[in-house]
């Protein structure tokens, strides 16, 4: 009994560690191509801030929880994928189904591998994005602020605030008062709005991501009018918002926790256009973790498509399908935001249809099926042959211009030869199809009912020329045997 016991757990080990190898190979690499992408902006950053390493290393980081949230479902999914596609090509499914273990069987480690991830993506989203985003807004405000208060100095003009260049002329060490200030404003006018007065001071706002400077007892002149004006003022106050780098624009939503984004809701008014981006934003954080289940569990009935002598076309599919979630993700969210529909069923439609779409391939795998039903397959084949046939025939041209192809050997009794097949894919072209000529198609039959016969099948190109031919009246139902133009 404790044999019996231990075989699901050794097997259920092994396939884990078959997942786990390529999911962190998938997950760095990633990585690496998001943090390239948002490596310049930070670095055009720091270099303007003149900030150290250590700051600019704490800054980047902190974009790691929102990057992972992203690249954790992607490399779950590929990482699956390529697992299962390695033991397909090896035969090792094979070996598993002839020792009566089916799918089904082997589907509890890939829940495990899938419940894993999910809830660390979920504590990325939940607890570590709002950390992460408060903590870098109060880090880029602190590296702009001090940008600023080194830049002021007495007795010299400072143009740390962008279209405003301040000048004072005493500081006070001890409050940090100002005496005799001169303010240049150039923001949005030709010429420059000259402020001059007797005493000032300078104030910050964390939340509102400001600076203000507070003037009194001076006068503002605008020699930007027809009739220059020249006001005289007790108290003026000019902000002044701190920008950050695009890519590190803090969101004031992302910063609040789970609870505070439904008390913002309920505050706003469950009905009011601020109530549904606070509700969009707690449902994303939910939404999104759930959606790396689905998808992680998706790479089994991919990495089961792959076999011996077959493409391994997991990985292309489960990008596919990665994409396509993103899409109807953003579809939905965008409904959420711009119409008047529930918020709640417009972000988790992507979830529940991929949650069919997951249950529908396992289903079809187990039962030996191809992932998509005959219908739906000829379908995208029309669809996948209308838009590329412009080019398949421009190609199908050029080769012929520089006489690709190979000999083959021929199989049947005429020497008119009708169809080219690929021995390790055990698939077959027509000529009007780009493949035709591939150098993998060393196989040549006289007719498309003869390389059926043996145990090839059309491409999805050709889907629709063996169609016609099946269905076409110079089809003689006895012999099976076709007229050698028939697919001209």
């Amino acid at each position: 009994m404790n044999r019996t016991a231990s075989r699901p757990l050794l097997l259920y080990s092994y396939l884990i560690t078959e997942m786990l190898a390529p999911f962190f190979a998938s997950f760095l690499v990633m990585n690496a191509i998001f943090f390239l992408v948002k490596l310049i902006p930070f670095l055009n950053f720091s270099l303007e801030l003149s900030i150290g390493a250590a700051d600019f290393i704490r800054l980047l980081s902190y974009t790691f929880p929102n990057m992972f949230l992203y690249t954790i479902p992607m490399a779950a999914m590929i990482g699956v994928t390529i697992g299962f596609s390695r033991l397909s090509s090896d035969a090792e499914i094979l070996a598993l189904k002839a020792a009566g273990i089916s799918p089904y069987q082997i589907l509890p480690p890939v829940l495990i591998v899938a419940l894993a991830i999910t809830c660390l993506t979920a504590f990325f989203s939940v607890r570590l994005i709002p950390t992460s985003e408060t903590a870098m807004r109060q880090l880029t405000y602190q590296l702009l602020k001090e940008k600023v208060d080194k830049g002021i100095k007495e007795y010299q003009f400072t143009e740390a605030l962008g279209d405003l260049v301040v000048h004072v002329g005493h500081i006070d060490k001890e409050t940090g008062a100002w005496k005799n200030v001169w303010v240049s404003d150039m923001r949005g006018v030709q010429n420059p709005t000259i402020t001059m007065a007797a005493t000032g001071s300078m104030r910050s706002d964390l939340n509102k991501m400001n600076i203000t400077i507070a003037l009194n007892d001076g006068s503002l002149n605008r020699p930007d009018t027809p009739d220059s004006q020249v006001v005289r003022f007790k108290e003026y106050v000019i902000n002044i918002p701190l920008k950050p780098p695009q890519t590190t624009e803090a969101i004031h939503r992302g910063t609040l926790t789970m609870p505070e984004l439904i008390e913002k809701a309920r505050e706003y008014g469950w009905d009011s256009e601020r109530a549904r981006v606070m509700l969009i934003e707690y449902h994303k954080r939910l939404a999104l973790p759930v959606g790396c289940l689905f998808l992680t569990v998706l790479g089994l009935p991919f990495g089961l498509q792959a076999g011996p002598g077959k493409k391994a076309i997991g990985i292309p599919l489960g990008l596919a399908v990665f994409i396509g979630y993103y899409v109807l993700f953003t579809v939905g969210k965008m409904l959420a935001r711009e119409s008047t529909l529930p918020v709640a069923p417009c972000m988790w439609a992507a979830n529940i249809f991929f949650l069919m779409l997951a249950l529908l391939f396992i289903q079809r795998v187990t039962n030996e099926q191809p992932l998509l039903p005959e219908p739906v397959s000829r379908a995208l084949g029309r669809f996948f042959r209308f838009i590329t046939l412009p080019f398949l025939a421009a190609t199908r041209v050029f080769r012929r211009l520089v006489g690709l192809g190979k000999n083959a050997p021929v199989i049947g009794e005429k020497k008119n030869l009708a169809v080219r097949g690929e021995p390790k894919g055990k698939i077959f072209h027509f000529p009007d199809c780009d493949q035709y000529f591939s150098p993998k198609c060393t196989m040549e039959f006289q007719s498309a009912e003869i390389a059926r016969q043996s145990g090839y099948r059309p491409c999805l190109f050709c889907q629709d020329l063996a169609d016609g031919i099946d269905h076409s009246p110079k089809n003689n139902p006895v012999s099976n045997h076709f007229v050698s133009g028939g697919h001209s």
